[in-house]
């Protein structure tokens, strides 16, 4: 194998964010940028001659030419065996989990997650660790740093791999297997849930359901477990076919951008149970028939119901969530009196919990729920997990949040996302909050007096690394809390999420409009943090 050296220079905006680095493609396409990356990644690991790596993404723009420029850097650093999806193809958690099952090195996965696919939308691309999981910041500290002085990436002079040809193929020294991206997946969701169950339940009626892949990763995992494995109808997967620009979708599961399901299921003739994903197909939006359940209340039913599902059965020994996530879980963690941890948001901070055994269920807000089986958010593990919980208790989803509410009471929750909120403005409006944190305690505005007013920092209680400036809280004696944070997610601007949060014990107001309900809380937000009037707008690009 022929090994080529070629000189580079270094591209000053490297630093990847919560979930590796995202850009525009037209950014990834600069010469050497990918290239760039790829091998500051590579010259940052320790050990990996001779070891496997795991290669697939969400399918978007770029992806399948972004393999074969990998594939080819890789073989030219040393490492023995690529395990790669057909098509380029791997969902977020079915790649973590084959790096978990196969025992390799790590991972690369190229995706943006929710973010829009085509030639003038966005592309990405992290490195996952052996666990399974993001790599850690001391892990994504070090890529950034040899980016910054890179002056030459290693490729070797090798035809393109032909993706679509399940099985080996030998290039010289290295080993590349073509795999099937659903097959080991679905075998672990078979292993957790209760399937007979789920078939009975679906064949005999109990159950109708529609899932929209939003024309995204999930559409083949869904269609081989839901339909060919549980034998719900083809109709009941929409959008199921991966194209590179989504279809034109914005592949992000919520009510805004998931419209056409939110029709159908807040329609007259609404199946029992709905559901969608996003582009790499770790996040998952829970809707029943007229009713939509917030990723914060999802997370706790899940956690106060795992005793139901089988993989679950003798318990669970903890819970995390992201500080910006409802404390709905908290509840339900101290009514089990098992931990409940808060971290900040990013996947990559529940790992070391995970590994350490501290927990079994983790969530954020955004739409991602997951558990110790990967260490990933994994949207189609949370409707299965619905799926079998439905099945198993024999009530609608309203039926089940209802129960859930009377039992542990609501927190009222919704977020606000302003996007691609200019750099200066979005950066002015974080001093402008950091200015007033010393002089909130105590204060009264109206029924809300502050209890406590910081940015939140996060010291990881199994490994001691400590990350600081994670979002400002302003938190008020009746439990209320209002949480500013900006997203590391987009790729345009700046996202400021806004996230506002009241607790309700009473039964006869748990069926509130959150909205009116944090009416109040919502003008204090503003008050506070003056985006409308820093920005002009007047109101945020996204409610959930």
């Amino acid at each position: 194998m022929q090994i080529e050296n070629i000189a580079t220079e270094p591209y000053n905006d490297q630093n990847p964010g919560t979930s590796g680095l995202r850009k525009k493609v037209r950014i990834f396409q600069q010469p050497g940028y990918l290239e760039n990356f790829v091998q500051s990644i590579f010259d940052s690991l320790e050990g990996f001659t001779g070891q496997t790596l795991v290669l697939g993404g969400d399918g978007r723009y770029f992806n399948r030419i972004a393999i074969q420029i990998i594939i080819k850097i890789a073989a030219a650093n040393g490492f023995g065996q690529l395990i790669i999806g057909q098509g380029g193809l791997l969902s977020t958690p079915a790649a973590s989990h084959i790096i978990r099952k196969y025992k390799a090195f790590g991972g690369l996965i190229l995706s943006a997650s929710h973010n829009p696919g085509g030639p003038d939308e966005d592309f990405g691309i992290k490195y996952n660790v052996s666990n399974g999981g993001p790599a850690p910041e001391k892990y994504t500290d070090a890529f950034y740093q040899r980016s910054q002085i890179i002056d030459s990436y290693k490729t070797a002079k090798i035809d393109d791999v032909d993706l679509d040809r399940i099985g080996p193929q030998q290039i010289d020294e290295l080993k590349i297997t073509i795999i099937d991206p659903v097959t080991d997946y679905a075998e672990l969701m078979q292993s957790i849930f209760n399937f007979n169950l789920l078939k009975q339940s679906i064949s005999s009626g109990y159950i109708s359901l529609l899932f929209d892949a939003m024309s995204a990763i999930t559409g083949p995992y869904a269609k081989r477990i839901l339909v060919d494995m549980l034998g719900a109808s083809p109709e009941s997967v929409i959008n199921a076919e991966p194209l590179e620009d989504f279809g034109g979708h914005h592949p992000d599961p919520n009510l805004a951008h998931a419209h056409e399901l939110a029709e159908r299921m807040f329609s007259a003739d609404a199946p029992t149970f709905g559901a969608a994903s996003d582009g790499d197909g770790d996040r998952n939006m829970i809707t029943g028939s007229n009713i939509f359940v917030t990723p914060s209340d999802s997370l706790a039913i899940i956690a106060a119901n795992a005793h139901l599902i089988p993989a679950y059965s003798k318990g669970i020994s903890g819970v995390a969530r992201s500080m910006p996530t409802s404390q709905a879980v908290d509840r339900v963690a101290a009514n089990y009196n098992i931990p409940c941890y808060e971290t900040p948001t990013g996947w990559k901070f529940f790992g070391n919990l995970l590994d350490a055994g501290k927990i079994t269920l983790c969530g954020e807000e955004s739409f991602g729920t997951g558990s110790d089986h990967v260490r990933e958010k994994d949207g189609l593990w949370a409707v299965l997990f619905w799926l079998n919980l439905i099945a198993r208790k024999r009530q609608s989803v309203a039926g089940i949040v209802h129960e859930h509410w009377q039992k542990f009471g609501r927190d009222i929750y919704c977020r606000h996302d302003y996007e691609a909120v200019e750099n200066s403005i979005a950066n002015g409006i974080v001093e402008h909050l950091r200015s007033q944190l010393p002089t909130l305690l105590g204060q009264s505005f109206g029924e809300y007096v502050v209890k406590f007013a910081d940015e939140f920092s996060y010291e990881d209680p199994i490994d001691g690394s400590t990350s600081q400036n994670q979002g400002i809280r302003i938190g008020f004696e009746n439990g209320s809390r209002i949480v500013f944070r900006l997203s590391g997610t987009g790729t345009v601007g700046a996202t400021l999420r806004i996230y506002i949060e009241r607790f309700e014990a009473d039964a006869s107001r748990h069926d509130q409009d959150a909205q009116e309900a944090l009416g109040d809380l919502i003008a204090l937000a503003e008050q506070f943090c003056e985006i409308k009037k820093r920005t002009g707008r007047t109101a945020p690009n996204v409610t959930t």
